[in-house]
């Protein structure tokens, strides 16, 4: 049978999430982490191909998916979520294929920016990334402890917090947050977390002024975090931390960028450790990142 490149289709979303998880505890594995992924209902691909179809993609050979790619658009930044390729048929230039359809997301999207986050060990697709133009920005380091751990020596929550509900205003003030913290307004991924029951998101307040947001799943872990000014980072993610220890997670975990400085010492002096480096790749121009703490590889 031939290789197949086709658009992403609902069915194939939960094969292709098997596949990813497969493929990053591979990589893992080899380079001494250990397994990192575990499977979840694929349900941020399937809210991104409702939204835009052109940004997912399938390679298949005989019927089985060997390869998958996903991207989303926000304004003029286009994000590679996912790329990933079935380990054993890597070398036949899949990821490359896959990476230009989605590159062509990026420009029928009229995209001024590209961006996306991958693993610091993964020498290859870095290699991949910057023959099409994405750099190496900046490290990002996946942090975890256990809540015990954490909530020891935990003060009382610096700023005060409040609900976000979906309200023009309140949506209006996130997206304003965000032109400040990543460049762009993200209103659609916002109305996406507040329908997810599995987490919690606040307006982060100093006395009367806001001066950010904070979202903290039910599982421990905190991001999207995104604060109006690079002083006020490490308040909110000490908030944040607090938050998170007060529920029944049995862990707290957070993708600290290395540009922010404060919640890295807080995060540190709190107890928590670097379980595995990430790294931010971009187009030049894009990814001062010193206000923003990403939720993850995908959701950005």
């Amino acid at each position: 049978m031939s290789l197949v490149y086709r658009p992403a289709q609902v069915g194939d979303l939960a094969t292709a999430e098997a596949l990813v998880v497969a493929s990053i505890n591979d990589l893992t594995e080899r380079h001494g982490f250990g397994p990192m992924a575990t499977a979840s209902p694929p349900n941020f691909q399937l809210f991104s191909l409702r939204d835009d179809p052109d940004g997912l993609w399938v390679a298949e050979d005989g019927g089985d998916i060997i390869g998958f790619a996903w991207s989303w658009v926000c304004g003029d930044v286009w994000f590679l979520a996912q790329l990933f390729v079935d380990p054993a048929q890597q070398g036949r230039g899949i990821g490359n294929e896959l990476l230009k359809l989605t590159l062509e997301h990026a420009r029928k999207s009229r995209a001024a920016h590209k961006a996306l986050i991958t693993f610091t060990f993964n020498r290859v697709s870095q290699g991949l990334y910057i023959r099409h133009g994405l750099f190496p920005k900046m490290p990002i380091y996946f942090f975890g402890a256990p809540r015990e751990k954490v909530i020891a020596g935990l003060p009382e929550p610096p700023l005060r917090s409040i609900a976000i509900d979906d309200t023009t205003a309140h949506m209006k003030r996130l997206t304003e947050i965000d032109a400040h913290a990543v460049g762009v307004a993200r209103e659609k991924h916002h109305r996406y977390l507040l329908n997810d029951p599995a987490t919690t998101g606040v307006m982060l307040f100093a006395g009367s002024e806001c001066v950010g947001y904070a979202y903290i799943g039910s599982n421990g872990h905190i991001g999207p975090l995104a604060v109006t000014r690079a002083d006020v980072l490490g308040d909110a993610f000490t908030t944040a931390l607090k938050m998170a220890a007060n529920s029944s997670s049995e862990k707290i975990s957070a993708f600290l960028p290395g540009t922010c400085e404060s919640a890295l010492s807080v995060a540190v002096n709190h107890g928590m450790r670097i379980t595995f480096p990430m790294l931010l790749m971009a187009s030049p121009g894009y990814g001062d990142w010193t206000q923003y703490l990403p939720r993850n590889p995908g959701f950005m």
